[in-house]
């Protein structure tokens, strides 16, 4: 058979069932293999959107899809796709076209070295050159992304070697194994007698505990020693929002009061999953201060990576938790601090920042107290980044793993709309919303003409203040100048983002109150169709932030409160 029709079949053995592509001259012919393949095949508007669609695929349902272009500018299109999915973790099978395999060094059509563009923002890249590696590069490529730390994998293809008669047969083909390491038992002995010489620890839920689904186990372990837990941003919804030992999020961002207080008054640190990144320590010095740390991760050069840890161990997030929690029953160790976790729930209610502004316009906080009010626990969310994506991580409340989809390490606007509808694909089921600036919107925006014209509806929801909010912020909070950051033409009527849903064969509708904008979700819930609501908010609010944990500062004035 033909190699692209290999790929084809092997991508149907390891378990692929979706693809988010364009189809193009340079990748034709695995289009053609495609077509009657148990794949369904979504048509994309942009090569960067069929990307964070499998990406947001991937974090909805823990289950590969893939992404497909043609050669040239589709190609490398894909570029900040994979940067995205790579920093979180998220893995893709990537497939580009390229040019015959002997016009590779003549500067050909849509020719362009993807190997070299693309190999720090993916695990690897292949460009096959010999027909007959085609399967064993495949299971090498699916090995990759699901071993470790995952991560998205790119086949480069020739337009040759695509169409190159190969000796292969599917029935010998068997998707490798991937075997998770196990904690050292010495190491993990060492990490419970540190805590209990504890008098105040606290965990951190990283996106590595929900990627390894150890969020109960976590969860378990915590209960049994009456442990805080601090979820990181990508670990959002790990921990019901109720929980006792719910001790929200630490951070200069997208932190809580709850979580800096929580954090700052610890002694003990175990990071298990979580990468301790610039918008989450904040200033080292102030985060490191009196306090001891345990890092775990999958990945052995992840520790160490920003600051080294009094311990590390290199150990799959559930099997650590596992280890953790039987020799802690071996010992028969007891809750920790009690009455630190008893007061919990009292101090993570009086922190707990308002949301329920009144007037007029909305203060953005009053979207998200909307929001939470109006979609159940199964909603999935999806962020990309600025002022919004901030105001998102502290204010929604997340009841569930694998609900809330952002864009963590990369904070890529133009991910939000294709990646909800790739979480809608993945669990059509259940509603997928996006949450996004006014600026924000017109970065992969034309994906919702991919969501009406399957069937596939979203939400999405503009707070629209007329600002790129966050760098307005950065411009005057670090600078002292504000310049080439006003908008005000996307409220005053000029910009109509309604139009431009209707266009696009969805529905939508502008608000002005929070009375309006509960209504209007409502109708966006029922109406079956994608929908946009365009929800008119205070111009120059600020968000709560900070350069350290202890001086993160609140904007919202007395008069506002």
């Amino acid at each position: 058979m033909k190699a692209a029709e290999a790929i084809v079949q092997i991508m149907v053995k390891e378990g692929i069932t979706d693809a988010f592509g364009i189809p193009g001259a340079g990748i034709n012919p695995v289009y053609k293999y495609l077509e009657d393949a148990p794949i369904e095949h979504f048509c994309m508007r942009h090569e960067e959107a069929c990307m964070h669609a499998a990406d947001g695929y991937y974090r909805a349902s823990h289950k590969i899809s893939a992404a497909l272009c043609t050669s040239g500018p589709g190609a490398t299109n894909f570029v900040t796709g994979l940067y995205t999915a790579n920093i979180d973790s998220i893995p893709v099978l990537a497939i580009t076209g390229q040019a015959n395999t002997w016009q590779m060094e003549q500067d050909a059509f849509q020719c362009v070295d993807m190997e070299s563009i693309a190999a720090t923002v993916c695990k690897k890249v292949f460009c096959i050159k010999d027909a007959a590696k085609t399967p064993e590069i495949m299971k090498e490529a699916f090995y990759l992304m699901r071993s470790g730390k995952p991560g998205p994998v790119l086949l480069d293809l020739p337009l040759d070697i695509q169409q190159t008669e190969i000796d292969f047969e599917i029935d010998s083909y068997e998707p490798a194994t991937v075997e998770t390491p196990e904690a050292d038992q010495a190491q993990i002995k060492t990490a419970i007698d540190m805590l209990a010489a504890a008098k105040a620890p606290i965990f951190i839920m990283g996106g590595g505990v929900i990627l390894s689904k150890a969020e109960k186990e976590l969860l378990q372990l915590a209960e049994m020693l009456e442990i805080p837990i601090i979820t990181t941003y990508m670990a959002k919804g790990g921990v019901p929002v109720e929980h006792p030992l719910n001790a929200g999020h630490a951070g200069i961002q997208v932190g809580q009061p709850i979580g800096n207080k929580y954090f700052l008054d610890s002694d003990l640190v175990i990071g298990i999953g979580n990468r301790f990144t610039d918008r989450h320590t904040g200033n080292l010095e102030v985060y490191r201060k009196d306090r001891q740390f345990i890092h775990i991760d999958i990945e052995a050069k992840q520790i160490g990576k920003v600051f080294e840890p009094d311990l590390g161990i290199v150990a799959d997030a559930k099997k650590a938790i596992q280890a953790l929690t039987a020799e802690a029953k071996a010992r028969n160790l007891g809750p920790i601090n009690p009455q630190r976790a008893a007061d919990l729930p009292q101090t993570r209610q009086e922190l707990a920042r308002k949301t329920d502004f009144e007037g007029t316009p909305m203060m953005p906080h009053r979207v998200f107290h909307e929001m939470n009010a109006a979609f159940d626990a199964n909603t999935m969310f999806t962020a990309g980044c600025g002022i919004t994506q901030i105001w998102s991580g502290q204010l929604q409340e997340i009841d569930r793993p694998r609900r809330y989809l952002p864009s963590g390490g990369a904070g890529t606007l133009g991910y939000e709309v294709p990646a909800a509808f790739g979480a809608k694909v993945a669990d059509p089921e259940a509603q997928s919303v996006t949450v996004l600036g006014d600026f924000g919107f017109t970065f992969m925006g034309e994906e919702i003409a991919v969501a009406a014209a399957f069937k596939k509806p979203i939400i999405v929801i503009i707070v629209n203040n007329a600002y790129l909010g966050l760098i307005r912020q950065n411009q005057k909070g670090a600078y002292g100048f504000e310049y080439a950051v006003d908008m005000p033409y996307n409220q005053d009527g000029t910009m109509d983002y309604i139009k431009v849903a209707e266009g696009f064969g969805c529905q939508g509708e502008r608000v002005f109150t929070p009375d309006e904008l509960k209504a209007a979700i409502k109708r966006a819930q029922t109406s079956g169709r994608t929908y946009v609501i365009d929800a008119i908010c205070v111009p120059e609010q600020l968000c709560d932030m900070g350069t350290a944990l202890d001086n993160v500062k609140s904007f919202v004035s007395a008069d506002q409160v």
